[in-house]
């Protein structure tokens, strides 16, 4: 039981996770959004996450694949760790 509430945890945190990438990744949609103090925020949040990923994957273009990469990645960990602890 408490291994089960440790992996909800962590499978909560990984799922909360994958939804600041993508807020990140909006946030590039708008000007000078990454420059306020959420976007900051978010920033210290996410970039060390997606840094192996930009070594990776090159950008097409103006178009950066690598947050799309990442989140594929968390999400697969996500699965592994809802089947690992029987989510």
């Amino acid at each position: 039981m408490f291994l089960q509430l440790i992996g909800g945890l962590l499978y909560n945190a990984i799922y909360i996770y994958s939804f600041f990438i993508i807020g990140y990744i909006l946030m590039s949609w708008f000007p000078n959004a990454r420059e306020s103090s959420l976007g900051q925020f978010i920033g210290r949040i996410v970039e060390p996450y997606l840094e192996p990923f930009r070594r990776f994957v090159p950008p097409l273009g103006m178009i950066d694949l690598s947050p799309i990469v990442a989140i594929i990645v968390l999400r697969l960990a996500g699965g592994g760790v809802a089947a690992l602890f029987g989510l």
